[in-house]
């Protein structure tokens, strides 16, 4: 077996014992991404995105973000879509270098599907008389999902680790992996220590901290370079950057993380899970710009 072979052995065997660590950001990062996306979403892109949301959705967006998770075993082909791995220890990525599959097939990975997603959407409403082969709706919901995955900062993680998957930890008493510290944990734990287990509440903080603490910030993260409608690259060298600095450090095989590792590292999150909102908006709003009425595929 060669080594890419030996790679993408050891990620399956990952995912199958620990499936609910490698899923990006769980359930509730995602619906807070989104919903806090929603808030800035221009009227036309809005009525875009209801046009192409699934019934299952019920007209709310986070109803819907995390269901690239739910068919990632159904669409094997995905797999490769929610991370990008870089090399150990480096602390920084490239497109070129770093988007590829385990098998080396280029543009596999979360920012190459980001600019897929984008690119599908976009070519239909540049012009409102053609038809798309594509499944819009779909799109968006996978468009969605990996602007979330981009901003965990074990999403661009180090490639001998799988980002942070085959790191052991103790999550104070439980047995973890890093990775799903970062998907899961740290947000769990502080719905039940500050937001009385209440995602809607935990939203609100992160809503109210953009508004008052971050609004200087905002234009910088809904900014693309060149006029461009999407733009992952720097939210992948940004995780990477953070992930050394933060997920990585103190974070050694049996460590046990605790009060230090959570409350040093949760202001990290809710600040990723801020600014994935906001750039997805961004990129929606960029998308859908003057298409009052979508044109069906």
């Amino acid at each position: 077996m060669g080594v890419s072979g030996l790679l993408w052995a050891v990620r399956a065997l990952v995912l199958l014992q620990s499936f609910t660590g490698i899923l990006g950001w769980g359930k509730e990062g995602h619906y807070a991404t989104c919903k806090i996306a929603e808030g800035y979403l221009t009227a036309e892109a809005l009525a875009a995105v209801k046009e192409l949301l699934p019934e299952s959705a019920e007209g709310d967006l986070a109803n819907v973000c995390s269901w690239p998770d739910e068919i990632r075993f159904h669409y094997h082909w995905s797999g490769a879509l929610h991370y990008v791995d870089t090399p150990d220890f480096r602390c920084n990525y490239e497109y070129c270098r770093d988007c590829h599959d385990s098998s080396g097939r280029k543009d596999r990975c979360v920012t190459g599907a980001i600019h897929n997603y984008t690119n599908q959407l976009s070519s239909l409403y540049q012009n409102s008389n053609s038809e798309s082969n594509y499944n819009l709706t779909e799109a968006l919901m996978f468009l969605s999902h990996f602007i979330g995955d981009v901003h965990q900062p074990l999403h661009v993680g180090f490639l001998g680790d799988l980002g942070g998957n085959t790191i052991q930890v103790r999550w104070y008493r439980r047995k973890s992996n890093l990775h799903h510290v970062w998907d899961n944990m740290i947000i769990e734990t502080a719905l039940k220590t500050f937001y009385s287990s209440d995602l809607a509440t935990m939203i609100r903080a992160i809503q109210e901290n953009i508004t008052e603490n971050w609004s200087n910030q905002q234009p910088l993260w809904e900014h693309c370079a060149h006029n461009h409608t999407v733009c992952p690259d720097p939210y992948a060298s940004e995780s990477i950057n953070l992930a050394c600095k933060f997920a990585y450090k103190n974070a050694t095989p049996g460590s046990t993380l605790e009060d230090d590792y959570f409350l040093s590292r949760l202001p990290v999150v809710e600040k990723r899970l801020a600014q994935g909102g906001i750039r997805l908006a961004a990129t929606l709003n960029r998308i859908f710009a003057s298409h009052v009425k979508i044109a069906q595929a």
